[in-house]
Order: C-alpha cells, then structure tokens, then sequence
C-alpha cells in the first residue's frame, strides 16, 4: 500500500516594535507552500498556495499559525483546496492549529474545500484566542465539484478563549456519513455549508442578539465574546456572500 504525504505549514507573527508585523516563521513543506504578500496598516498578510495536488486519501496536512501580542496576521488562501481519492487507503486529515495571544489578531481566510467523488476527509480547526485576541475565522466546505456526486467529509471545529471551550462542533456529511445528513435538520439538499466565528473583546459586553441572515444563515451569539454564523448554500458562490453579508453586519 502506498503511504500518504504528511506535511506541515507554520505561520509565526510578532510585533516588529515599529507599528508593524513580522513574520520569524514561514515555513512549509511538500505540497503547503507560504508566501507573504503585499500588507497594509501594521498587518502582514500570507498565502497559502498548493505546490501539488490533494489532499489524498492517506494525507495529512496541517497548518500552525501562531499571532503573538500586538501582531495582527490576515492568511488567506491562492485557491480552493481540492480533496481526492489517492492510491493510499483510508481518510485524508487536514489540521488548522489557530494560536492568537492577548491584543494579537488574526483574520483566517481561506478559499473553499471541495471534496471531490470518492474522496474521504477529516478537516479539524481548532483556535485558541486569548481574553483580548481578535479573530475572524471562516470555514467553507462544499460537497462534489460541479455536477459530481459527492465525495465523504468530516469536520470538527473548536473554540477555546481565555482557556474556556465556547464552542465544540462536528459535521458528517456524504457517503456512509450518519443518516440524515441531506435532510432538513442539516443541509437540507444544499451542497456547501460553512462557518464564520468573530470574536472581538467588546462582545462580552455589548454581545450580537441572534437572528436569522437571508437565505440559509444565522448568527448565532456564543457564551463568550464571539458570535458564530452557520450558513447553507447550493453553491460556493452563494455560501461566499451569505457570509460576506454575515461579516459586514457585524461591522
């Protein structure tokens, strides 16, 4: 059997001291590539480019970012990431591991992840953000490329602040996934789905009252300072503005 490629990404952000950002770590290996971008007002921004295909099944990919005090990070992404069947047995694993200290912020931006037909993933986010770190951290999955069957996708997100859990997810969807996962209670027919977590200090004590946002999303407040939006779509283009709307009403 043929083994799968492991490789990881690391993203470290510190204060320059000088009103800016630098960057002492930007590291990846085999298919995660980082390169730094153009920023602008004390932020530095990366990308995260696919030098290769995948992930494949039997792959693990995991990406580190880590934003010390006063270092404001935006990562974004060149490209949808593609999950595919591989020679290799068994579930691709791609891990995003969020670090973001006291007046650190992080915006976590990447394009979309397709699970492509016959691929297995397991996605795990996991952001632990200090009691006056920011973040803005969006997720969106989508089922099958464009007139494709889809491929199975589990995914976990978590949310630690302060050190306290505000938020402990999971999502199966796709072949073998738990029935139920197409009907109304979860995607209701719809094939992308994805998540948008804001957490901003002032929201522990002027938090966002719940509603419902257009067509498929609501914003949901957690029991800290950060809100969570949820949001269903037929498309990547259409879940995309649902939570471009969700992120401008937040301000």
């Amino acid at each position: 059997m043929t083994a799968g490629v492991k490789a990881t990404a690391r993203i470290g952000a510190r204060d320059d001291g000088r009103g800016g950002t630098s960057l002492p770590v930007l590291e990846g290996d085999g298919p995660l590539a980082l390169r730094r971008t153009r920023g602008s007002a004390g932020e530095a921004r990366v990308m995260l480019v696919g030098a290769m295909s995948g992930p494949l099944g039997g792959d693990h990919f995991t990406v580190e970012a880590d934003v010390a005090d006063g270092a404001r990070l935006r990562v974004g992404s060149a490209a949808a990431t593609i999950a595919l069947p591989g020679q290799a047995k068994g579930e691709a694993r791609y891990d995003v591991r969020l670090t973001v200290a006291d007046g650190a912020e992080l915006h976590w931006l990447p394009e979309q992840l397709i699970c492509a037909q016959g691929s297995e993933l397991y996605v795990s986010t996991r952001a632990d953000v200090a009691a006056s770190g920011r973040l803005v951290l969006r997720e969106e999955q989508v089922l099958g490329r464009v007139a494709e069957q889809p491929g199975r996708l589990s995914s976990r997100l978590t949310l630690r602040v302060a050190g306290r859990t505000l938020l402990d997810q999971e999502l199966a969807c796709g072949p073998g996934a738990p029935g139920g996962w197409d009907g109304p209670a979860v995607l209701g027919g719809h094939r992308a789905v994805g998540q948008l977590i804001v957490v901003r200090p002032e929201f522990a004590t002027q938090p966002v009252a719940a509603r419902v946002l257009g067509d498929g999303a609501v914003v949901v407040p957690l029991a800290g300072p950060a809100v969570l939006v949820s949001a269903v779509a037929p498309d990547a283009l259409k879940l995309r503005r649902l939570l471009d709307e969700a992120l401008a009403s937040l301000g």
